[in-house]
């Protein structure tokens, strides 16, 4: 009989648990032929978070649970999920019930009949979702499309069924700056993508701001994309270009002391520019240094509900 492992990323997340619990058991219970584990990961949550997880644990023998010591990100819960896990088939789900557990059933019928290494969920729209969020999303998948040459479009996240293969294959890049969506992009293997639509969170609120968003979605181009640094030496050589056309036309001109501030403003608009890239540089170098330090991705408090604990 095959097992399934179902990883559950958790932060703050104490209103929306106990009915993800409820519905998801309904839902695994009818797969026939497999059975089912949970894995919990507290991402350092500030409220009683681990405490539902360990009363999860104490009541199901399928449930795990891991706490970190603090919060080190939705990342780094994922692959400390996945690392733990046990089962033929990894799964990843959100707490929140935005990812239909009902699609479990279909998703491991499609990998045990029709071939495939991976069967994921296709987000047809953003129902209930903030208008200008959903806009910058849009705008930044279209972005990493364009630059990252990686299969990683809209409406296609996180929630998804692999088989071991897949799953090990993920585990043998342990890089410390993490993009699971690059990451299964990257990897490869074949995937079947089943649509469905969004809906509100069960309870709770977002933990996504739009500040932390953006940071995000940097930190996916910059990981997996060196398009900014190639945009840097070509904006660099234009405005080179640029400023002899504009020094040659002042003094063609004939208009004398008149052409200083033109030039005054275009050298300040230089240097703006050249501090800006330099940042996209200094992202580059920040990152290849936390990598070179080899820091953990993670950092276990607590277990509870393997046979090892």
């Amino acid at each position: 009989m095959d097992k399934i492992s179902i990883i559950v990323p958790c932060y703050n997340e104490e209103k929306a648990l106990p009915e993800f619990y409820r519905v998801t058991s309904d839902a695994v219970n009818g797969i026939e032929g497999a059975v089912c584990e949970f894995i919990f990961v507290d991402d350092g949550s500030s409220d009683h978070t681990s405490d539902i997880l360990e009363s999860f644990a104490c009541a199901d023998s399928r449930c795990r649970y891991i706490s970190f010591s603090r919060n080190f990100g939705k990342e780094a819960a994922m692959y400390a999920g996945l690392q733990n896990a046990s089962g033929d088939y990894c799964v990843f789900m959100d707490a929140d019930l935005q990812h239909p557990p009902q699609l479990l059933k279909e998703m491991y019928h499609v990998l045990k009949t029709e071939g495939y290494d991976c069967c994921a969920g296709l987000r047809e729209d953003r129902t209930g979702e903030n208008k200008l969020r959903s806009i910058l999303s849009r705008t930044f998948y279209k972005i990493i499309r364009k630059t990252c040459k990686l299969d990683m479009g809209d409406g296609k996240g996180d929630f998804r069924m692999m088989n071991r293969t897949m799953a090990d294959s993920i585990l043998e890049l342990k890089e410390y700056n993490r993009y699971m969506k690059g990451i299964f992009s990257f990897v490869g293997f074949d995937t079947k993508w089943i649509p469905f639509h969004n809906v509100e969170r069960t309870a709770g609120e977002t933990k996504w701001s739009l500040p932390s968003l953006f940071r995000y979605a940097i930190d996916g181009i910059l990981s997996f994309s060196s398009a900014p640094v190639t945009m840097a030496g070509t904006a660099g050589a234009l405005l080179f270009l640029a400023a002899i056309v504009t020094g040659i036309w002042a003094l063609l001109s004939g208009n004398g002391l008149t052409g200083i501030p033109l030039l005054v403003c275009l050298i300040l608009l230089l240097n703006g520019v050249q501090m800006f890239f330099i940042s996209i540089l200094g992202q580059y170098v920040s990152k290849d240094y936390m990598e070179s330090k080899k820091r953990p991705i993670y950092i276990v408090k607590k277990k509870g509900g393997f046979t090892s604990t």
